[in-house]
């Protein structure tokens, strides 16, 4: 008994030791567990514009410390020319009432366009911002005539189940007054499809995955100034978004998994009786608020 009772301090502390490790490692389990299925922070990725088929950066693929950019960056001066206040006004309403005869064009001319102005053009969409210069565009330019009715078959095959399936009743009577179908005959006439790809993540010289910051966003913005482009140098076009054509798309193009179709434009001179509908833009104070 007395041997006993001179243990049981022992044991005591045995048993105390045993119940730290075992709830340390419990805990260590835990927040282990936790971390691996807490959602990586992308704040910039914008939830609204994820298309579904995004390949999500794993953690143990991104390379958080580099990401192959120059780590110092030269900056140099600016050389900005300054306009007198006069001037700036003619120059933003001479610039407004040029885009202001921007207009969807779905009737096209087979008319050859110069090579060289597609080239420019392109390059200027290239002048876009993007998140942290990663620039995350690629624009496919097809002239081939059977390339281009290949992509005119997978179109149309996906728009017509488009308008008579997946958009609904009330998508398509919206469509109605602007007479457009799934019949897309630009997709054969138009010298040139432009179709313009997002990179969702590039690639490191060790072979990880690098981040492209706010993709979307900054492909989109590139849009925007090649459509600008085109109306600068005459040329017409009509934005196409062919709801479930990219994958079919990307793998006819033989462009690679990280790349993800969002715009297509066929380009070219408008026909000589080319016609567009007759719609008006909004006035200026329904889009602007001033605070």
């Amino acid at each position: 008994m007395a041997l006993f009772s001179s243990l049981t301090p022992v044991f005591i502390a045995i048993i105390c030791v045993l119940i730290g490790v075992i709830l340390k490692k419990t805990n260590g389990e835990k927040e282990k567990c936790e971390t691996k299925s807490k959602p990586l922070s992308h704040p910039w990725v914008d939830e609204d514009l994820k298309d579904g088929t995004d390949h999500h950066l794993e953690e143990e693929e991104v390379d958080e410390e580099w990401q192959g950019l120059e780590e110092n960056v030269a900056h140099v001066p600016l050389f900005m020319e300054r306009y007198p206040e006069a001037e700036m006004i003619k120059r933003s309403q001479m610039f407004y009432d040029f885009l202001n005869k921007r207009r969807s064009v779905r009737f096209l001319s087979d008319e050859p366009v110069p090579r060289e102005v597609i080239n420019n053009v392109i390059r200027t969409a290239g002048t876009s911002p993007s998140g942290a210069h990663t620039e995350p565009w690629t624009f496919v330019v097809v002239q081939d005539p059977d390339l281009k009715h290949k992509i005119r078959e997978i179109v149309e095959e996906e728009e017509e189940i488009n308008y008579k399936k997946r958009m609904g009743d009330r998508w398509v009577n919206d469509l109605k007054r602007l007479r457009t179908n799934w019949i897309k005959e630009y997709l054969d006439t138009a010298p040139y499809l432009i179709l313009i790809f997002k990179q969702v993540y590039g690639w490191l010289p060790n072979g990880k995955k690098k981040t492209h910051y706010y993709n979307e966003i900054s492909v989109s913005i590139a849009c925007g100034i090649l459509l600008a482009a085109l109306q600068n140098v005459g040329l017409c076009t009509v934005t196409s978004t062919p709801l479930n054509c990219g994958p079919q798309l990307r793998v006819l193009l033989q462009r690679p998994a990280n790349e993800k179709l969002l715009l297509l434009l066929p380009v070219g001179y408008p026909k000589k009786d080319a016609t567009v509908p007759a719609l008006t833009r909004k006035p200026l104070e329904d889009i602007m608020v001033v605070m």
